[in-house]
């Protein structure tokens, strides 16, 4: 089950590219069929790659079949294993197309950090911190690992500022705060946006879930001040990822 609910997490956020995109949520096999759709526009291989899947396994259940003679036992379990082998590489290609689609635009950070499953990390719809001039953006996210603030866009000395500005803002508030900043790129010394969400899940905790509960009320109270420009729809697919939808539900 971890399977579809990975791919029905990617099909969640693939339905927010498609503008006709339906309100009513189709059910786990039409979720599936959208997520393939979405993935070959941006990947038109994905079709090869999927049925090769599947072909391979097959292929060496039939191998096997020559030598045993044992051919209903063994289909009982290839069938079974080739279908789970094509849907493990529909998710991997789905994954690598939804972040494609994504990367280098704004709020493409708080997309992938907002697959981290609820409950682990709570993130701000908005940015904590803005550059309206030149694009740099700062996401807040607060849970076990303490808190993480997240730049993307413009120039590293510029997202590296304005973190160092909103590190100090939090540290007036809750100096006790660990806080981790996290750049978004490819260079040395960055995460990459597709690895993102699972440098996040990894970080060791350092905060109680208690803790985690008191830093995040403080944090509110510290957002309700916010003076700066903030621009409304920062996220590339204007809402954040549907929950349900990662879950499998």
């Amino acid at each position: 089950m971890g399977i579809i609910s990975s791919l029905l997490g990617w099909a969640a956020m693939a339905r927010k590219q498609a503008a006709d995109a339906p309100e009513k949520k189709p059910n786990w096999f039409k979720q599936i069929w959208s997520a393939y759709k979405i993935t070959r526009q941006t990947d038109p291989q994905v079709t090869l790659y999927v049925l090769g899947s599947i072909a391979a396994v097959l292929l060496v259940a039939a191998i096997i079949g020559v030598f045993t003679g044992a051919w209903f036992f063994i289909w009982t379990m290839a069938i079974p294993l080739a279908l789970v082998a094509g849907m493990l590489m529909l998710v991997r290609r789905a994954e690598a197309a939804a972040y494609k689609r994504i990367e280098g635009k704004p709020g493409a950070a708080l997309s992938a950090v907002g697959t981290v499953r609820t409950g682990q990390w709570t993130w701000e719809d908005e940015p904590a911190a803005f550059n309206a001039k030149t694009g740099e953006m700062v996401y807040r996210g607060v849970g076990r690992g303490g808190v993480v603030l997240v730049t993307e866009g413009g120039a590293d000395f510029r997202a590296t500022k304005l973190a160092e500005q909103e590190t100090k803002r939090i540290k007036r508030v809750i100096p006790e705060a660990p806080v981790t900043v996290i750049r978004i790129g490819d260079e040395e010394g960055k995460v990459k946006l597709t690895k993102l969400s699972r440098h996040v899940t990894k970080m060791k905790p350092v905060l109680s879930k208690t803790e985690v509960a008191e830093v995040t009320k403080r944090l509110k109270t510290l957002s309700s001040k916010r003076t700066l420009p903030i621009p409304k729809g920062v996220d590339p697919f204007n809402t954040r990822p549907d929950r349900k939808g990662l879950k499998g539900k």
